[in-house]
């Protein structure tokens, strides 16, 4: 984990500085002390509970400010943000390969429900999934809530803020808005690939941020080298226009 490392580095660095130079025991006892309080700080975002233990694969990134309990499997390239809940106390939770579930998501489900991402399933910021079956490829989108027992169809788009009602059943590449959200038309071989190429980029972003995601000190000013970032990606409506 890489926030981990750097404050393992920072603070032991910290304290053969102390001890060196000051020969100052107690500080670097301190430090020590304020070391493991952070160790259990960032290793216990997941958790056990009633015997079941997270299953997470070694390919994908969960941020160490997400919290995983209980009854939880993520398959292979799964990206998790921070703030997510995912929720397995009372049932289970399983995320398939290449998934991604963004910041301050919610998933969960009622007692003995398993709630379920299919293969590519791109659920977006703010959104809850509880106790509902998220097809292949499909997208929920920032914000929206999708209820117990909805069924989602593969390729299916559900629009920001929507409201899927409980046993809502949604045949693949229904694309849904609103609160209760409805079927609007059906989703074109143009909207799929944009939504399949933007699930790409999340599918690639744990091997990127395993790689390159460190904690820094900011800098106080902008320097004159920084580089422009690439545009990887656009919006529905610059496509559908151009």
């Amino acid at each position: 984990m890489a926030l981990l490392k750097y404050v393992k580095t920072r603070i032991l660095r910290g304290i053969v500085l102390k001890v060196a130079c000051n020969n100052e025991w107690p500080a670097a006892i301190r430090l020590l002390q304020f070391l493991t309080f952070a160790q259990n700080i960032l290793l216990q975002m997941v958790y056990a509970f009633k015997g079941f233990i997270p299953v997470v694969h070694p390919s994908s990134f969960i941020h160490p400010l997400a919290t995983v309990t209980g009854n939880v499997v993520i398959g292979r390239n799964v990206y998790i943000g921070p703030g997510c809940a995912l929720r397995g106390d009372w049932g289970g939770i399983e995320i398939a390969d290449g998934c991604n579930v963004q910041e301050n998501c919610t998933i969960h489900m009622f007692p003995g429900v398993t709630t379920r991402l299919e293969e590519g399933a791109h659920i977006g910021h703010g959104a809850i999934i509880h106790g509902a079956h998220i097809g292949r490829n499909a997208m929920v989108g920032m914000n929206a809530v999708v209820m117990d027992d909805v069924e989602v169809g593969d390729e299916c788009i559900i629009g920001a803020l929507s409201l899927v009602t409980a046993n809502t059943i949604l045949p693949p590449r229904s694309l849904v808005v609103g609160n209760p959200g409805k079927i609007i038309k059906e989703v074109s071989d143009d909207m799929i690939a944009w939504k399949t190429k933007g699930t790409r980029l999340y599918q690639a972003l744990p091997a990127d941020m395993q790689q390159f995601w460190q904690a820094c000190d900011p800098l106080s000013e902008m320097p004159a080298d920084r580089p422009a970032q690439e545009s990887l990606y656009e919006t529905w409506n610059k496509i559908k226009g151009s």
